[in-house]
């Protein structure tokens, strides 16, 4: 299927084409036509299938193909997301879906002074992107009216739930029109998720790909067990012997992302790190040269890198194994999106080798070992400890 069959507009399709998009991932398949239609969707999908495109694009159809009933501009789209950079990236993608339309976005988050996002505010937007406390905030204001809400995108509801939002998104949501049209979209469900969506949708359509538990075909996934001590040398090895261009690389404290990047620095590979002791600002700009391939290493703990959504990513690093078997499958998971294929690499030191069982129990697959390293670990780390009884493995070789 393509584009043109989902019966977009001819703007929408031009954009499209211009940022080299022809076929539609499966949610955005299933999605776009329930959503012109105004229909609730209840979604789930983990970031990486196309999900953001999958409600961006019918959401600027819907309100290019129905009139304004205000003389000035007023927000008719609120999409409610966790975090700031996944707010920063769901705007970029408006705008670059609807470059052609004269519809107007606008995001704001907290964490920066609110006096630019007041202004942006008061010049009229038609679709505004938030993050729950700086939304509540200007609401409190009176700097944000949503009476006239259209449409109303819960996304990343799990997320909101893991970080403690959920409270946040209620009084959102008593703070919309009755009547409107949602859509709510969750990686995961458990049963206070469900719970939320059930009192929030309308007999909503399902939509769901790729479980949770499930990690890309497109993936080549291979574990090195190495001794702690000796996990930067391998690090320097592997980016070097892969030639690599950028990679992500996932450390479990802010102390080591920072200690890390010191070192990869001194050997000339040019990194920076995101985590909750950066400012905005900082974090921002490290993703802007990241995305620019100005830089080769981005060095990132989980909740700073949540939401971050970069194109034809090909290399990850989970230079510390993550305790939960699912964050495993969130971080690996931002490479080989959308059919492209990708590599994700492990470093497994002795006090690690029980969460590699956990996660090769959760994904159903043995992660391939690469024993053929310079640094193989000294410690009793043996390959048969670790895996689980022989499946099926599938998985494509990188390019």
């Amino acid at each position: 299927m393509t584009f043109k069959e989902l019966d977009l507009l001819e703007p929408i399709l031009n954009a499209l084409n211009t940022q080299g998009y022809t076929n539609p991932t499966p949610i955005q398949e299933q999605a776009i036509p329930i959503v012109l239609q105004g229909k609730d969707i209840m979604g789930c999908a983990q970031t990486g299938t196309g999900k953001t495109a999958a409600f961006a694009i019918p959401i600027l159809q819907r309100l290019q193909s129905t009139k304004n009933p205000e003389q000035k501009r007023v927000i008719r789209a609120l999409i409610v997301t966790p975090t700031r950079e996944l707010a920063i990236q769901i705007d970029e993608s408006f705008k670059d879906y609807g470059q052609n339309l004269k519809l107007q976005s606008a995001v704001i988050f907290g964490g920066v002074n609110q006096t630019s996002q007041v202004n942006r505010l008061k010049a009229g937007v038609d679709i505004l992107i938030a993050t729950p406390g700086r939304l509540l905030d200007l609401v409190q204001q009176r700097h944000i009216n949503l009476r006239n809400l259209e449409i109303f995108v819960l996304d990343e509801a799990d997320r909101m739930l893991d970080m403690g939002f959920i409270h946040d998104v209620k009084k959102i949501i008593k703070l919309i029109p009755e009547k409107r049209q949602t859509l709510f979209f969750s990686a995961t469900m458990p049963k206070e998720i469900t719970s939320l969506a059930n009192s929030i949708l309308t007999n909503p359509s399902h939509v769901e790909v790729t479980p949770v538990s499930s990690t890309a075909e497109t993936i080549q996934q291979e574990i090195y067990f190495v001794d702690t001590e000796n996990k930067k040398d391998l690090l320097i090895e592997v980016l070097n012997i892969n030639k690599v261009e950028t990679a992500l690389v996932f450390t479990r404290t802010k102390h080591g992302a920072d200690k890390l990047v010191k070192i990869l620095n001194r050997n000339q590979i040019k990194s920076e790190a995101i985590h909750g002791n950066k400012s905005q600002n900082a974090r921002q700009n490290a993703l802007k040269k990241f995305k620019e391939k100005s830089l080769q290493v981005l060095v990132a703990t989980d909740i700073a890198a949540r939401g971050i959504d970069i194109d034809q990513l090909e290399f990850v690093v989970n230079y510390d194994i993550p305790n939960i078997p699912e964050t495993y499958v969130h971080r690996i998971g931002r490479t080989g999106r959308a059919g492209a294929s990708g590599k994700a690499v492990s470093f497994c030191n002795t006090e690690e080798r029980a969460y590699v069982k956990d996660i090769q129990k959760l994904i159903g697959l043995n992660i391939p070992v690469v024993s053929d390293h310079a640094f193989p670990a000294t410690g009793k780390i043996a390959e048969k400890k670790v895996q689980q009884p022989r499946v099926k493995r599938v998985w494509q070789k990188s390019r």
